[in-house]
């Protein structure tokens, strides 16, 4: 007798990511009550199952949803407000400023809507969240239906939010107390960086991650002026500084690391951290080519993170993907260096375990939540098609993207998001550009 399920998806291609370097053709994925319960030849999918809603994708390819490991999402709103320049004068003279006069509430809402919108368009089902009224964030995530690892943030100085490092953690904290039953949220502690967080609060910080099995997310070596300031003032480069206060495990999430010698990439390895891999970033602030070859070769786990789209300025993984690929290749000599399986897997399964959801999401596989990405092979620009995988990154775009689910429910159709209206999002839009211009 068949099972009666929710949904049974039949592309063509199925790239599990989990066990590595697999296509699979001609298979299907069973989704009911949001897990997905079945990986099995779409052959026998029909005489086992009894779905109430079936989707037949003859020339796409199926992957596990993207996770983007690190993002400000409510940037969004100033994107293109300030390129060109070096990372402190980019910060100092223009994004600070910006935000100490705008940023509210209702910006991060309407800021985060974008991003979501952005992001769930492009593949992305899960972002990894660092930014100022989390709770806004909240909302505007709820209300598409995505998930998020919202951050805790903590800053020594006082904004519209918060008046300084105690109040950050006080407002957080609260916040995850009241959200921690939400099935698609969870928490990160996120202690900006070394440069605007103090001795003290990063000693809490380290307490806290330990006593609530919380990650921590921080911006770590992004630049030479960096680990030049932290010498001056502190006596050490910031990794060590971070060492001693505690800080290093398997639950840090190092965000940026470009500029790293090598007693660091081994420290980073021993203790299990993880890098969230910003390539287009980095590339667009000239902030550096991270080592990625090298932290890859030590075992030091890899994530992709867009960066907030006033740096990039797109929240999109599949350029971060092919981006990641094309500078570990350069950069090392080696063509061999991060072929398009190990790239998938950056954008998936490592992003879920550096956020400690590798139990939940970032492969296709029976247990875990139906977080899905199908991806159209079809068209001139990606035909002919020998290897799936390589087209994920060399050849195909978000503007492939034809499928979306989160938690087993369609956040994108044919290509069409669902559950927004887009009218309305852009009339908010264009109100805070007009704002932010005058």
């Amino acid at each position: 007798m068949s099972q009666s399920i929710d949904l049974l998806i039949e592309p063509r291609w199925l790239i599990p990511v989990e066990p590595q370097g697999v296509v699979l053709d001609g298979y299907a994925v069973a989704v009911s009550a949001g897990k997905i319960v079945d990986v099995l030849p779409a052959r026998d999918a029909l005489g086992r199952y009894l779905p109430a809603r079936k989707v037949t994708l003859p020339e796409h390819v199926l992957i596990p949803g993207l996770i983007n490991l690190h993002t400000h999402a409510a940037m969004a709103l100033l994107r293109g407000i300030a390129d060109d320049l070096p990372l402190m004068d980019w910060l100092k003279t223009r994004i600070w400023p910006a935000e100490a006069k705008h940023v509210s509430a209702a910006f991060v809402r309407d800021g985060t809507l974008l991003a979501c919108a952005e992001m769930l368009r492009g593949g992305i089902t899960c972002f990894n969240d660092m930014y100022f009224f989390p709770e806004a964030a909240a909302e505007a995530t709820q209300s598409l239906g995505m998930r998020a690892v919202l951050g805790i943030i903590v800053i020594e100085f006082p904004t519209a939010y918060a008046a300084d490092a105690d109040d950050y953690l006080s407002k957080g904290l609260a916040l995850r107390d009241r959200l921690r039953d939400d099935p698609l949220l969870s928490f990160c502690l996120a202690p900006h960086a070394p440069y605007t967080v103090a001795d003290k609060t990063f000693e809490r910080v380290a307490t806290l991650s330990a006593q609530l099995d919380l990650p921590i997310h921080i911006h770590i070596h992004e630049t030479q002026d960096e680990i030049a300031q932290s010498l001056t003032r502190h006596g050490m480069r910031p990794l060590e500084r971070l060492q001693r206060l505690g800080l290093l495990g398997p639950g840090l999430i190092g965000v940026h690391a470009v500029h790293l010698d090598e007693r660091e990439i081994a420290l980073l390895a021993e203790n299990g951290c993880a890098i969230a891999h910003c390539p287009t970033s980095n590339m667009k602030l000239a902030s550096g080519a991270a080592q990625i070859v090298q932290l890859a070769k030590s075992g030091v786990r890899l994530g992709l993170g867009s960066d907030g789209a006033a740096s990039n300025n797109r929240l999109d993984l599949f350029q971060e993907m092919r981006h990641a690929g094309l500078l570990a290749k350069v950069t090392s000599g080696d063509a061999t260096a991060l072929n398009a399986h190990e790239l998938l897997r950056m954008a998936t399964l490592n992003g879920a375990a550096a956020l400690g959801l590798e139990d939940r999401i970032g492969s296709i596989e029976p247990g875990k939540a139906a977080d899905l990405c199908a991806i159209r092979l079809d068209p001139f620009e990606t035909r002919p098609c020998f290897d799936p995988a390589s087209h994920l990154v060399y050849a195909a775009g978000r503007e492939h993207v034809s499928h979306v689910w989160v938690n087993g429910m369609p956040r994108v159709e044919n290509g069409v998001l669902q559950g927004c209206d887009t009218d309305q999002l852009l009339d908010a839009v264009n109100l805070w550009q007009n704002r932010l211009t005058a």
